[in-house]
């Protein structure tokens, strides 16, 4: 890539002071899509985000037969692509051919409805994603009756036979290097013919925010689930089988997505609020409230939302981050600029994200003149002086956005593919600069 395409990381020359409106989660999105196709009646997904692997599920659902409708709610006033989608579950046929791009969660939670179609369903994707793990999804619906070639590579591509419905029941799924193979069953799971239970074996599975999302999203849409959060067995999701509701479901913002606007507040002594930020919610992102605190800011939980401060001071920390990891890129940045040594565990399954998370960070930072260190399941940063460069981010939106944090305090910070941020924050550039009170 020439230099011309590398984005020049502003620097901030003053404390940060701004408001900033968090497009809505890629996770709820993508679920509510979804649970409304799975529906018996129409409905409604409003404040949608709208970004790559968002569109790539609709466009996924469309081939599927799923109708999803632009549509524009004018009292809100919202514009640019319109603020809703509109969705009318049909019967799902093939042959159709599906573009999962890199995104986890359409690549995992479309072979389930794949399998309920009648036809053949074709499953491809960008070259990473031929190398992320998708045998635990594949091999729990064979094991439920779907007949599925994948030339036993238990990895895209792969074609799912559809027959018009799937018998379900009991599986078996070792989930430990994905959350999303458990979330990818049950959220279809109502239409099975006898639901499903998903039974967990292996290591510790990983973000289970992510499946309390999946478990709560699916009761508001009707479903009866019984998890183990609710007093069920350790690592043994059950859903009934029956009709889902078509809904009008309002997306929460994406907490994950402020985390480097949080840590923009943070490592300039300044102050951001994101509004709407809910009261309650599964989302993981709202860990970034303990986990920034810790590490030396202050924040307020008002009306208006989460107002965050910098206090002019940056502390390292240890974190296990294993039901967050997806705030790792970030909190990764911040401690790279800490006073202190940071520890972040419980993260091992990064090595299998949309890049191997670990290694390009410890590369990255280290090539800016930072320590950081792999770990069996994390990183140990220690906290140098660092210089400008290019980061590279390995088409990986989060490396990105923890480029953009470094690049606030360290002049001289060039990105290489910060487009790669579209695939949850469109238009990342420019909300980043107008994070600093410049023009986009």
């Amino acid at each position: 890539m020439t230099a011309e395409q590398h984005w020049p990381a502003p620097t901030a020359t003053d404390p940060v002071d701004a408001v900033v409106t968090v497009p809505g989660s890629k996770s709820a999105t993508n679920r509510a899509l979804v649970l409304a196709a799975l529906a018996s009646q129409p409905g409604y997904v409003r404040r949608p985000l709208r970004s790559r692997d968002s569109l790539l599920m609709a466009e996924g659902l469309r081939a599927l037969g799923v109708g999803v409708e632009d549509e524009l709610n004018s009292s809100t006033g919202v514009s640019g692509g319109g603020d809703a989608w509109r969705v009318l579950p049909a019967p799902l046929a093939g042959p159709a051919a599906i573009d999962v791009g890199n995104a986890g969660t359409v690549m995992r939670f479309l072979p389930p409805v794949a399998a309920l179609a009648d036809g053949e369903v074709h499953f491809d994707g960008d070259p990473r994603s031929h190398e992320r793990p998708l045998g635990g999804v594949i091999d729990a619906l064979r094991a439920l009756g779907a007949r599925i070639e994948d030339g036993g590579r238990g990895a895209l591509p792969m074609t799912v036979h559809g027959t018009g419905g799937l018998v379900g029941g009991t599986v078996t799924v070792d989930a430990s290097s994905s959350s999303q193979f458990v979330s990818a069953l049950l959220l279809s799971g109502p239409r099975f013919q006898h639901g499903v239970e998903v039974r967990h074996v292996g290591d510790p599975v990983p973000s289970l925010p992510h499946i309390r999302m999946t478990v709560e999203m699916l009761r508001a849409a009707g479903a009866q689930v019984d998890a183990p959060e609710d007093g069920g067995a350790p690592d043994v999701w059950r859903v009934t089988p029956g009709a889902l509701l078509g809904r009008d479901v309002v997306v929460e913002p994406d907490l994950s997505n402020a985390a480097p606007f949080l840590a923009a507040a943070l490592v300039t002594a300044g102050t951001v609020l994101v509004p709407d930020w809910p009261e309650r919610t599964s989302q993981p992102g709202d860990q970034l409230r303990d986990l920034f605190t810790r590490m030396g800011g202050s924040c307020e939980l008002t009306e208006e939302g989460l107002r965050f401060t910098g206090t002019g001071r940056v502390h390292g920390i240890d974190a296990d981050l294993h039901a967050v990891g997806e705030l790792t890129p970030v909190v990764a940045a911040v401690a790279a600029l800490a006073d202190s040594p940071s520890t972040l565990s419980g993260i091992a399954h990064l090595r299998l994200h949309e890049t191997d998370r670990l290694a390009a960070l410890a590369r990255e930072l280290n090539a800016l003149g930072g320590d950081v260190t792999e770990t069996e399941d994390g990183l140990r940063i220690v906290p140098r002086p660092l210089h400008g460069g290019v980061f590279h981010t390995y088409e990986d939106h989060r490396l990105a956005t923890a480029a953009a944090v470094i690049g606030l305090v360290v002049p001289g910070v060039e990105v290489e593919n910060v487009a790669t941020t579209a695939k949850t924050l469109p238009d990342f550039p420019d909300l980043w600069s107008g994070l600093l009170g410049a023009k986009g």
